[in-house]
């Protein structure tokens, strides 16, 4: 069974552990000292910088359209979140206003 990657902090996470890599070892290669800053993407607290994404997809060895790909899977889910919540609250204030 085939684990699904479902945020780009997952596959991240994921990638780096199949190329064998530890989280020091990619601050390393990306000129940080300590490790946090990798880990802060692997949990999602914050996203890599473009510049650093491309860094890793050559240092992991995947596919630049995978990560793509999964970039606007999660700026879409997060539009269509945001835009559903607007509405509701729209719906909502324009009933009280009756």
């Amino acid at each position: 069974m085939r684990l699904v990657m479902r945020t780009l902090n997952d596959y991240l996470r994921q990638k780096r552990l199949d190329s064998g890599l530890s989280q020091l070892d990619v601050a390393k290669v990306l000129g940080y000292s300590s490790p946090q800053f990798v880990s802060n993407w692997e949990r999602g607290l914050v996203s890599p910088p473009l510049e650093t994404i491309a860094v890793l997809i050559d240092l992991y060895k995947i596919p630049s359209g995978e990560v793509i790909s999964k970039i606007l899977e999660e700026t879409q889910d997060y539009l269509e979140t945001s835009l559903a919540g607007s509405k509701r609250k729209k719906k909502t204030g324009a009933s009280k206003k009756k």
